[in-house]
């Protein structure tokens, strides 16, 4: 890649987003909402009789075009839950990713510009950017393997709240419909195929933040046809503002409901960031560097998402079939320095660039049938997964945004097919299972500027999934799951023999060693067990709670970062969740969540290659000791409304003896609205409250060496929350 290419997208000004996307968005919208401007109304979803006679089975009927109903939710575990889009609009958040954290015992947050994927803490894993959680929208992945920054990047930037119909969620591999990454958990977002009524809505705030949206649906022949646009812009309070420009927009036409009909979408998604990464705390405590200043004032970056999409569902006596496909295009371009002059001395610094353009090509397909086993009603599904990556990813050295050498340079196809099994049986009026079998095949191959890299792979792993469920008496149910699950890890690792960036160096050092690296596994097995409880002991009063272990056979990863395989041992997680939501009044919802998680790796080690050489342990780098969130919400309180939001990010081990921990992070925000009308309404939030800017979003620790030292420091390297902030939105209905 030269110079010049990428001094070109480095000079990509975000005032062109300024101009273009609001314009396009407009441009997209205003001809809907102009054609249904004299006869606006609500659009529900149709239930109109699909052809058949009456070879119909009538199914629960669900709307997709406001809050779900979770009345037919029948959960197989006590950690397995659904959120409401209304739920979810109901919470104030800083970022678009934190919607994940309605999630009990999951913490979305950021290191980086608001541009780049967030990362998640949950049941006491250290996720990166989504590496053991399985991220799906509209029945689309949103995970990343193989991804130039880190495996299973999960970047929800192109996700709009306000279409959220539902956020279902799951702990744990006891789901046979759930492969690569579902080893702590999944989340299923999905889209409303209608809004009731169409909607504009603007937000201004401080710390240079605005947002404008808009929503509408119409009928459209036999169907429904919806679209929507959005536009962001963040500055921060950053030094170096992030300058982060982001435009959205959705496109879906739909027929039926959900047992019997179709729909299309289409999405697209592009931004530009600038980003202040996490900072040595030694160089803020001596005055080398300001609490929100950046270590490289050239980091950032920019990415597009688009994707097409059709679901397919056809109900009868005989089964219910099930299928989708989609094919997404995504690029992202990264430039980030995380350590300052380790490897490289002033004025070069260590910034390097990560580009990563891929097309994904896949679909799911299932056919549920109705059964009988000794008189019992016991249901299967049967289904297939199939998903193909053909990815290019590049790594290259920088100074300023301008190459220097490339690292590596990889073409890879990474391919999957996945077929499961599922059998529910009703045993007895208080016990029913849920059982099931799976099967992956993975097939890869990486084609790299270094032949020692290249080369082929193919892999299977058997994932065996049991629940029972008890109850309910009085109101009580009970639940036991066992089951195994995998995540995949970054192909290029599992193929890898040359450490690319160290033999680089040596052949520009005249020294013409090869430097080799050893292999990660493609695939790793997890195995968890959990026992729980779901009960409401009185009305309007609900309490969920669960016991779980989760073992993972091996830690080790490949670090898009510097193409390094970092080797892992084997970990065990035990802990306990708890869950409560009360209704004390009409108008007030109290809700709260406590997780407490005991992490460690399952064997010794001689502190090799722990995260500082020479500190032995067994704890696990960055898993989170202990989480909880709880809220206040009010609704209808007159024409008043508004949320309190609490979130406690405990302390976490930053080196394998534990000898230097985070801190942990307390913030609380607030919520205010006024309706004006059932039209319009306004409403102020006011996130991190008290101000509590001594707080970390995250924490890292490993060597980094500031321009004045002459050899690299280990350090705690953190990003701080940003201080207090308000934002003013209003919201009119048509």
């Amino acid at each position: 890649m030269s110079p010049e290419y990428v001094a070109r997208a480095r000079d990509r000004e975000p005032i062109l987003y300024m101009k273009v996307i609001p314009s396009v968005c407009l441009s997209l919208i205003v001809p809907f909402w102009l054609a249904g401007a004299a006869h606006a109304q609500s659009v529900a979803v149709r239930n109109e009789p699909v052809s058949g006679g009456d070879s119909s089975l009538t199914l629960p009927e669900v709307s997709v075009s406001a809050a779900a109903d979770t009345t037919f939710f029948a959960p197989d575990t006590a950690s397995q839950g659904v959120v409401t889009g209304k739920e979810i609009e109901e919470q104030p958040r800083s970022r678009v990713g934190e919607v994940l954290e309605l999630v009990p015992g999951l913490i979305a947050t950021q290191h980086s510009g608001e541009g780049k994927a967030n990362q998640y803490f949950l049941r006491g894993f250290n996720l990166d950017h989504g590496t053991d959680i399985d991220i799906t929208l509209d029945e689309m992945p949103v995970n990343m393997r193989t991804h130039a920054h880190g495996q299973g990047y999960a970047d929800l930037n192109f996700m709009i709240p306000e279409l959220i119909s539902t956020m279902h969620y799951s702990k744990g591999p006891y789901f046979p419909d759930l492969g690569d990454f579902d080893t702590a958990g999944a989340v299923q977002i999905n889209y409303v195929n209608t809004v009731p009524h169409d909607l504009a809505l603007v937000t201004a705030g401080t710390l240079g933040y605005y947002r404008g949206l808009g929503a509408m649906s119409r009928p459209v022949g036999a169907g429904d046809l919806l679209a929507a646009a959005e536009y962001v812009h963040a500055d921060g309070p950053w030094t170096v503002p992030d300058n982060y420009n982001k435009g959205n927009l959705v496109l879906n036409y739909s027929q039926g409901n959900v047992g019997n009909g179709f729909s299309f979408t289409g999405m697209y998604m592009n931004d530009a960031f600038h980003a202040t990464n996490q900072i040595p705390l030694r160089a803020v405590r001596e005055g080398l560097i300001c609490l929100y200043c950046p270590f490289d004032p050239t980091d950032g970056g920019s990415s597009e998402r688009y994707s097409f999409s059709a679901k397919y569902a056809a109900t009868t006596e005989a089964g219910q079939l099930n299928a989708n496909a989609y094919l997404i295009g995504y690029q992202l371009q990264l430039f980030n320095n995380f350590d300052g002059f380790v490897t490289f001395p002033p004025p070069i610094g260590d910034q390097f660039v990560q580009q990563d353009r891929r097309k994904i090509y896949g679909g799911n397909v299932s056919y549920m049938i109705p059964g009988n086993i000794l008189g019992f009603d016991a249901p299967n599904t049967i289904g297939f997964q199939t998903r193909t990556d053909d990815i290019h990813i590049d790594l290259a050295e920088t100074t300023g945004r301008v190459v220097r050498f490339t690292v590596r340079d990889d073409h890879v196809i990474e391919s999957s097919a996945g077929v499961y099994i599922e059998n529910r049986v009703q045993w007895a009026d208080k016990f029913r299972t849920m059982t099931g079998l799976r099967e992956d095949l993975y097939y890869g191959s990486d084609e790299s500027t270094l032949q020692a890299n290249s080369g082929k792979i193919v892999q299977a792993i058997t994932s065996p999934k049991g629940n029972l469920i008890f109850g309910p008496w009085q109101d009580t149910e009970y639940y036991l799951s066992v089951g195994q699950g995998f995540h995949s890890n970054d192909l290029r690792g599992a193929l890898t023999n040359v450490d690319a960036l160290a033999t680089e160096i040596n052949f520009q050092q005249g020294n013409p060693t090869v430097v080799t690296q050893g292999k990660t596994p493609l695939l790793t097995k997890a195995t968890g067990y959990e026992v729980g409880v779901r009960s409401e002991p009185v009305p309007d009063f609900k309490l969920l709670g669960a016991l779980f272990v989760l073992n993972l056979a091996s830690e080790a990863t490949f670090s898009g970062d510097e193409a390094v395989t970092t080797p892992g041992r084997p970990s065990q997680r035990k802990g306990i969740e708890l869950t409560a939501s009360y209704k004390p009044l009409p108008w007030l919802r109290l809700d709260g969540d406590f997780a407490a998680t005991h992490a460690r790796f399952a064997n010794g080690d001689n502190g090799a290659a722990d995260t500082e050489p020479g500190h032995p342990g067994n704890y696990i780098p960055g898993a989170a000791n202990m989480i909880a969130t709880a809220s206040a919400t009010v609704n209808d309180l007159g024409p008043w409304f508004g949320a309190l939001r609490f979130r406690y990010f405990g302390r976490r081990p930053l080196i394998e003896d534990n000898s230097v921990t985070s801190k942990p992070t307390t913030l609380f925000d607030l919520r205010v609205g006024y309706k004006f009308s059932e039209q319009a309404k306004v409403w102020l939030d006011i996130l991190n409250l008290f101000n509590n800017t001594g707080a970390h979003q995250i924490d890292y620790f490993y060597p980094s060496q500031l321009p004045s030292e002459t050899a690299p420091v280990y350090d705690v390297h953190f990003k701080p929350v940003e201080p207090i902030s308000a934002r003013l939105t209003f919201s009119i209905t048509f």
